[in-house]
This record gives C-alpha cells, structure tokens and sequence, in this order.
C-alpha cells in the first residue's frame, strides 16, 4: 500500500494546529512525533529512529551557528520595546513628510533599517503596524496602500542580512552564513529599492491615496537636524557595526549577534528607555 499521503498529512496537520492559535515549536514538534507512530503502526517508520532523538535534539541546542538566531531577535525586540524603532519610524516620516507619500516610502526605508537589524519578519511587522498604520490612515492614506507597504517593507526581514532564515539556511546547507549575508544585500536594497518606487509612482497617479504631512506638523531646520542626529544616527551605527563586523570577517554571524545585542542596550540606556520591565518583556 502507498503511504505517501502520510507527508501531505504532516504539512496540513501542522498547518491546522497552527491556524488555531497552537505554539509553533509544539504544532511541529507534536504533528511530527504523530506521525511518526502513525508510521510506525502501518510499518513505514522504524521505532529505533526514536532513540536518536536526545543526541540530535542537543546536537541542535549546542549549534554554535543558531546561536545567532536569539541574539538577533533579542536586538530587535529591544529596539521595539524601548520605543527606539518608534522615533526612528515617526522621524523619518517627518524627514519626507513634504513629499506625496512620504509616510509609505518612511515606512518602507525604516522597514529595511529594522530587518538589518533584526532579521525577524514578526518583529517588524508587528512594530510597524502597531506604530505607523493608525499614523497614516489618520493622515488620510487609503487603507489598501497603508497595510500592503506595512507587510510587504516586512517581508525584508527575510533576506536583508541578518536574517535569521539565512543563519538556518546556512547552517543546513553547510555554507557560511557570512557569505549568505553578503550575497543577499543587493538583492535585499533592490527589493527595497523597488517597494519605494511603487509608493513614489502610485502617490504621483493617485494623490488623493498617499497626501504629504500637512505642514501643521511638519518640523525643520535645527529642530529636525538635532532629532535626525539623536534619533537616526544610533540605530544606523549599530546596524552598520554589527554587518561591518560580518562583511570584514572581524567577526562570526554569532559574535555580531551578541554584539548587537549588547549595543542595543546600550542604545536603550543612552535614550534613557531602559528598565527591567522592558528587559523583562524583550528576554521573554
């Protein structure tokens, strides 16, 4: 008897669990453990494969490579906790708030700033929806063009380094995740580059979709020169050490992590964000 089925009925079980709000590390981890009996019992699945389990389980916990992973999530979390990538997002709003769309393509840069300094795609997302949707709807933005560019200047967390899909990808793979970092900057800034480009060309063919700021809240001169140094400059500092440190091979995807980690701290510190309750939340 054909039991390919039992494949297709992995990746809907775990799709199900997952649609109903279930933990993604237990949805997988029960679905496959699942299957694996049921596998066993029509006799396509061999009960000894169970006792490798333990040594691959911490085989993966001691992966110095995935150590990564928690670090850049750590940094990201930090900068949305402590409000950092709030001021980031509502400066560079005001930076081109003169120009017809300017909100979206703010938006768009600030969601490439955060994914090289996060790699998550969750993390992003969530602060730039929490923190920019309501600010453009209440500007008179369509809804459409608020949501889309929210999830898809997101979506960059996905391949500007450092991602966190390529510290795995590199880790499976057996390629250097340094390497991957540096083979998908171009493509990431492109990507980038072409999400900023549909907001410029949709706010130039529909203006009643994407308005400027109204010059009410509009700021300039020394004001917005002393906000863009305070607010601006750290964050682009920690990014460029930690992807620095990377590209020059003064240090490991690890290494640059924990480096992140530690200067994002620090950053908090300096703008005075930084509490247990925020250090709490973001270790949680």
């Amino acid at each position: 008897m054909n039991y390919d089925w039992l494949g297709m009925g992995m990746f809907a079980g775990a799709l199900i669990l997952l649609s109903f709000g279930f933990p993604v590390a237990f949805s997988l981890g029960g679905v496959a453990i699942l299957f694996a009996l049921i596998g066993a019992a029509v006799g396509e699945f061999s009960f000894s494969f169970f006792n490798a389990m333990p040594s691959r389980i911490f085989g993966i916990m001691g992966n110095y490579t995935l150590l990564a992973i928690p670090y850049f999530i750590f940094l990201g979390s930090m900068l949305e906790k402590t409000g950092i990538a709030e001021k980031l997002l509502e400066t560079m709003g005001i930076l081109f708030g003169r120009v017809r769309g300017g909100l979206a393509l703010a938006v768009v840069i600030v969601g490439a700033l955060l994914a090289a300094s996060t790699g998550v795609v969750a993390a992003t997302v969530v602060a730039m929806g929490l923190i920019s949707l309501p600010i453009m709807l209440r500007y008179g933005y369509s809804k459409e063009l608020a949501a889309g560019v929210i999830v898809a200047s997101g979506t960059l967390g996905q391949i500007i380094p450092p991602s966190v899909v390529l510290v795995v990808l590199g880790d499976q793979l057996g390629i250097p995740v340094g390497d991957l970092f540096i083979g998908s900057l171009i493509p990431g800034l492109m990507m980038a580059g072409a999400f900023a480009l549909h907001v410029l060309i949709v706010a130039y063919l529909k203006p009643e979709v994407a308005p400027a700021l109204p010059a009410s809240v509009r700021i300039g001169g020394k004001k917005l020169l002393v906000r863009v140094v305070t607010v601006m400059l750290p964050p682009l500092l920690l990014i460029m050490v930690v992807l620095g440190s990377i590209f020059l091979g003064i240090a490991t995807p690890t290494e640059a992590g924990a480096l992140g980690s530690v200067g994002a701290i620090i950053l908090a510190a300096f703008t005075r964000q930084l509490n247990w309750s925020a250090l709490r939340e973001v270790c949680d």
